[in-house]
């Protein structure tokens, strides 16, 4: 028996307590040998290496990266085609230089300038059978193309006159605008001043009209020199596009047989910033005023401070640029056009007895949701677009506006046309309307169709024909330098 009050006493000797805790000092530190040894070990180490290390890890790959960069921008095919033509004019000896370059420049991925000079054609499966978008005449037919000699007909426009400075119910000049739209800061000298009053008669079709339709007066700009002028009034087929503010590549157009060479003028309007943007990068525009098969004509004093609607000039009012022409057709900067011009005037026109043709919209099928696209992706400004709808829908056009069973709404990037008085006068009241409203010409085209209710002969073809037309570079607008 223990007594509660006696005490046991458990003596520890201080050398036993240090040489266990020793041991178990040198344990860990074994173990931590093994671990470096071992895989672990390796990681840990790898570990405190990339730590140390990451800046370099991250600069080199980068570095690496641009240097493969700059040596393939090095080997673009603009630069390699730039360098060989220059200022080619004769066509056999461009097309002899391209198919060079065709052959020899190498392509990157999916960069979209690999389709330059491509003439693949286009196709859809229809009921079952693969079928070409662009039915063209075969290649010796179109060489013996030539444009139709026609009978004069009459129709419900037989005549349209442009309302002028010179006209007196417009005296007053600028100051007279000013005061009656302070509002509408697009009316100037070249388009005059369209009233509400005006633009609801413009639509009342009678056999003459007279009408705004731009060139107002000298002071509105848009100069043209002589020279050009006098090149352009000879021309009665013309294939156009335009470039303002140093903006779009001139890409060069493929695929037209020898008669359309002989034939056709291909112009593109050029403003003083863009001549200079290209003279920077080495592009010139050649003594007789050619850039390969592009009559490069350059425009003065521009009447907008908008680009996209100094565009809409050369773009919607072709008649009054090219006087004497029976035919035009319009492309986009943005693309390179790769049909026989005749060809296409044939398979679009001639053949259906058309006397516009331009592609339906791919995506949408009326302007009211077209206007809510446009506003999402921020291509006008919300409150211009409000006005333009609401006075669209006052007016009466139906949300579900259709053309001849198709859709009614458009993607104008190629406008085909005959110059006819009312094709003319559908021009004239499309450009007015995007001058009043917004640039975004999809908007209006369906509105003045509607509104004339005088056409029967529009052909809408579809999406797939307006890419057998063009390779489109539409990522590439801004990139430099231009092919010439």
């Amino acid at each position: 028996m223990f007594d509660n009050n006696s005490n046991v006493a458990i003596s520890v000797l201080d050398d036993e307590s240090d040489d266990h805790g020793r041991m178990r000092a040198r344990a860990r530190r074994n173990r931590k040998k093994l671990l470096h040894r071992g895989e672990n070990g390796f990681a840990l180490r790898l570990l405190r290496k990339v730590q140390r290390y990451w800046m370099l890890l991250i600069i080199i790959p980068v570095v690496g990266f641009l240097v493969f960069e700059a040596f393939i921008i090095g080997r673009k095919p603009s630069l390699i085609v730039s360098s060989q033509l220059g200022t080619l004019n004769d066509p056999s000896q461009l097309n002899l230089e391209f198919s060079k370059v065709d052959q020899s420049t190498p392509t990157l991925g999916k960069d979209p300038r690999s389709n330059l000079n491509r003439f693949d054609p286009t196709t859809r499966v229809i009921g079952g059978v693969r079928q070409r978008c662009l039915k063209l005449l075969p290649p010796e037919e179109l060489e013996h193309l030539d444009i139709p000699v026609e009978k004069e007909s009459r129709g419900p426009v037989n005549k349209v006159l442009y309302i002028a400075e010179s006209d007196a119910s417009f005296v007053g000049g600028n100051t007279a605008l000013t005061r009656q739209h302070p509002e509408v800061t697009r009316f100037n000298f070249f388009t005059g001043n369209q009233t509400l009053y005006e633009r609801d008669s413009s639509f009342k079709v009678k056999e003459t009209m007279m009408l705004h339709c731009g060139f107002y007066s000298s002071a509105g700009g848009f100069k043209i020199t002589d020279k050009d002028k006098g090149y352009m009034n000879a021309c009665k087929v013309v294939v156009s596009t335009c470039a303002f503010g140093g903006g779009d590549d001139l890409y060069q157009p493929i695929g037209m047989s020898e008669a359309s060479l002989e034939k056709v003028c291909y112009v593109a309007f050029w403003d003083e910033i863009t001549v200079t943007a290209q003279e920077l990068v080495g592009h010139r525009i050649g003594e007789s005023g050619f850039i390969g098969k592009w009559r490069v004509v350059v425009v003065r004093d521009l009447p907008f401070s908008d680009q996209r609607l100094n565009g809409k000039i050369p773009k919607m009012l072709s008649h009054r640029l090219f006087p004497q022409a029976e035919y035009s057709i319009w492309v986009d900067s943005k693309s390179q056009f790769r049909r026989d011009p005749l060809g296409v005037l044939e398979a679009l026109l001639w053949r259906s007895n058309s006397v516009l043709a331009i592609s339906e919209h791919g995506a949408r099928g009326n302007v009211y949701d077209e206007a809510k696209a446009v506003v999402k992706k921020n291509k006008a400004i919300p409150e211009e677009v409000e006005v333009q709808i609401n006075q669209y829908r006052k007016d009466g056009l139906p949300k579900e506006n259709r053309f001849n069973g198709k859709k009614a709404l458009c993607e104008a990037s190629i406008i085909v046309r005959k110059h006819t008085p009312l094709t003319n006068l559908l021009m004239c009241l499309w450009f007015n309307e995007v001058v009043r409203f917004t640039s975004r010409d999809q908007l209006s085209f369906p509105y003045v169709l509607w509104r004339l209710k005088a056409f029967e002969n529009v052909n809408m073809f579809p999406v797939c024909t307006r890419k057998d037309l063009v390779n489109s570079m539409g990522h590439l607008r801004k990139v430099k330098p231009l092919q010439s």
